[in-house]
């Protein structure tokens, strides 16, 4: 029998608690006129578990939730399904949740544990006419771009080794996708792989090299001729596990490791590894080279790693971090192993996007997630909505979609393919509080002051997710 989630746990209350349903609607009500040139689909992803959980919940290990809205001819259809991962089926069979958080054995059922399986409820990306639900423990998982039906573990042919990124980069010129995988000869190991697949979806690169130490490396960067692996100490340990400890952990003694590599280089001798102070990113905004043999890279960093405790299960910090945007450069022709850092806006946020045409180069517009998006207690704080960063001049816009009302990760989608850096539009799906259900939004990126330009109206929530992308139609 599916038991009844806790009632104290506020990443299932509100704003985070879970969807029970799947459902169609094939003709959204719309306010405002759809731009005609908007055609393609946007997907968002996200933890909604489908049992509750054995053991203490972590908001970072629901099930895969993938939501579709198909956009075309000004009209909008909307979709949401599970991605039916082992795990899913055999709990969805069983009838009961069978696992603890990140798949904890010491809470979860012996045949969950054997499965290993993915849980696909990060990030979702169109490579290659493949879509992917991606997180960082396991390989993808393949899914119908339409119907959103689950078609199974997406392995690049047999060639991957160990875990696949959440947050591969998609290279804009090339059209390689470039990811990495971390704990990569086990759980908890120092061991990462640097991992290039080609246009056409053949990996042709899967290379293991050891981090400082085991560490919860949720994203890297990469530029047009480097790569960038950031180790914070956001630290695993399987014995502390087992013990009742936390799995991750926040040890700043440990300081932060930042390695940087050539693209083509060699793992085994040609990383390059600085040091700073401690600190974390989720999510980076954009690298690029510079002409000097400097790398850049626009971060948005938290002082104190949020949503984990020390290694003896308290808290970290005695408020909620908070993360903004600095720009950390690394000096490849010094002989120092420290960066320069300086802060580039002063907005509170997180998930931060660009237009992906000018991914891994200099670019000059920047959007984020404005608030504390990991504090659900208050997930308005701090200039919650939309951001917009001018690079160039230090500007910044900033949309609010109103009191108790939330806006997820904005995703810009270019108004031409030949359209100017920034000119397009920003895709956010906003939860609006006073009536429990979400809207999807649509900004003219160029002016997201004046509000959104169409919305689309659902009558249900879409829970607080992650992240999301856009394919264009054929």
């Amino acid at each position: 029998m599916a038991r009844a989630f806790p009632t104290d746990n506020p990443f299932l209350k509100g704003y985070f608690a879970p969807l029970h349903m799947e459902c169609d609607a094939p003709h959204l009500p719309v306010t405002g006129e759809i731009p005609q040139a908007l055609c393609g689909s946007l997907y968002r992803n996200g933890p909604n578990p489908q049992f509750a959980p054995r053991g203490p919940y972590h908001w970072f290990s629901g099930d895969g939730m993938v939501h579709a809205f198909h956009i075309r001819n000004g009209r909008v259809a909307y979709l949401n399904r599970w991605v039916r991962t082992p795990k899913w089926q055999l709990e969805h069979d069983e009838g009961e949740g069978l696992s603890g958080a990140f798949g904890n054995p010491r809470y979860s059922d012996p045949r969950i544990v054997a499965l290993n399986s993915t849980t696909a409820n990060t990030n979702i990306v169109w490579h290659a006419g493949k879509l992917l639900a991606l997180e960082e423990a396991h390989a993808p998982w393949e899914i119908d771009p339409v119907t959103l039906a689950s078609r199974g573990c997406h392995d690049f042919g047999g060639r991957i080794q160990g875990p696949v990124t959440a947050h591969p980069k998609i290279d804009p010129v090339t059209g390689e996708m470039v990811q990495f995988g971390y704990a990569a000869r086990g759980r908890f190991t120092p061991d990462l792989t640097y991992q290039v697949v080609a246009a056409d979806g053949r990996m042709t690169r899967c290379d293991f090299f050891q981090a400082p130490y085991s560490s919860m490396v949720h994203d890297f960067v990469v530029t047009r001729r480097h790569v960038i692996f950031p180790i914070f100490p956001l630290t695993g340990s399987m014995e502390r596990a087992m013990k009742g400890g936390p799995p991750f952990a926040w040890e700043p003694d440990k300081g932060s490791h930042i390695g940087v590599l050539k693209r083509d280089g060699d793992v085994s001798r040609d990383i390059r590894w600085f040091r700073g102070e401690a600190c974390y990113v989720f999510h980076p905004m954009n690298a690029f080279d510079t002409d000097d043999g400097k790398v850049v890279c626009d971060m948005m960093k938290y002082a104190v790693a949020p949503l984990f405790p020390r290694p003896d299960g308290s808290l970290a910090s005695a408020i909620p971090p908070t993360a903004t945007l600095v720009r950390w450069t690394f000096d490849l022709e010094g002989n120092t192993d420290s960066f320069r850092e300086e802060a580039l806006d002063d907005h509170v946020g997180e998930f931060p996007r660009l237009d992906e045409r000018f991914a891994m180069s200099p670019y000059r517009h920047g959007y984020i997630q404005g608030g504390v998006v990991t504090d659900p207690e208050n997930p308005r704080a701090a200039r919650n909505g939309i951001v917009h960063i001018e690079l160039d001049s230090g500007r910044s816009r900033l949309w609010d979609p109103g009191s108790g009302d939330v806006a997820s990760e904005p995703v810009f989608v270019p108004r031409s393919a030949h359209a100017e850096e920034g000119d397009g539009w920003l895709l956010t799906v906003v939860y609006r509080g006073s009536e429990n259900r979400s809207d999807l939004a649509i900004l003219d990126a160029t002016d997201i002051e004046a509000g959104p330009v169409a919305l689309a109206h659902l009558s249900h929530r879409v829970p607080a997710g992650f992240h999301g992308n856009w394919r264009p139609a054929a």
